[in-house]
């Protein structure tokens, strides 16, 4: 009936209590000062709405494909590579095109693949800033873009990969490429023993983000 009351009982049985177990406050973004790039962006996303130059929705979509992004596109070119003789050369010979190739579009900056071996081990950084193959393996993560990393392996690149887990010998060439604004490195890491006869899926789900930053090696189970 329209008039008749409803109580609401809430039972709290499953155990958890507010009174002992509060919820930490987390702030919310619209209670936080502005930086001077935020009010930048901001201003300039406005002026170009204002002048017909884009559209909110173009804006929308272009940050959707840029969340879409992830390690997994630079896992399939690896994986097709350790299957494909012929790709990995074209690979190495000219990254943007290798990408094109499946469909992964990395044509804002050149992409360099550089191989890791038995003999020589490859890690990437940007001494600069933050430069790093967005189209290929999504956002970087904090620590790439941290001072400490961005200084220290260019001086101790063993020692910064020890703090991975990832142990060079000596008798191992270690390289470090440095990143600019327009070309990006990606290290074609070595396949690892005991995969052979797998097929690229199963290939590409042992290739993660730090292995083709070259911090890590592929791991089995």
């Amino acid at each position: 009936m329209a008039n008749e009351a409803h109580p609401h009982h809430h039972d709290h049985a499953h155990g958890h209590d507010h009174k002992t177990h509060p919820h930490p406050k987390q702030p919310d973004l619209e209670d936080q000062p502005l930086g001077y790039y935020q009010i930048m962006e901001i201003a300039v996303r406005e002026l170009l709405i204002e002048k017909g130059i884009v559209t909110a929705d173009e804006i929308r979509q272009a940050l959707e494909v840029i969340d879409s992004r992830t390690p997994a596109m630079g896992a399939r070119m690896v994986a097709r590579a350790w299957t494909d003789p012929a790709y990995k050369a074209r690979l190495l010979a000219d990254g943007s095109a290798a990408a094109q190739e499946l469909g992964i579009d990395s044509s804002e900056v050149k992409l360099i693949v550089v191989e890791n071996t038995a003999k020589l081990h490859n890690v990437v950084v940007c001494t600069l800033c933050s430069c790093y193959p967005r189209p290929i393996l999504g956002l970087p993560p904090d620590w790439y873009k941290s001072r400490e990393y961005r200084s220290r392996v260019v001086r101790e690149p063993r020692a910064v990969l020890r703090e991975f887990g990832t142990d060079i010998p000596d008798d191992v060439e270690m390289r470090v490429h440095d990143s600019t604004a327009d070309m990006r490195y990606l290290v074609l890491p070595e396949r690892p023993k005991g995969t052979e006869g797998w097929d690229e899926a199963k290939l590409a789900a042992i290739v993660s983000r730090d292995c083709m930053i070259g911090v890590t090696k592929p791991r089995l189970g």
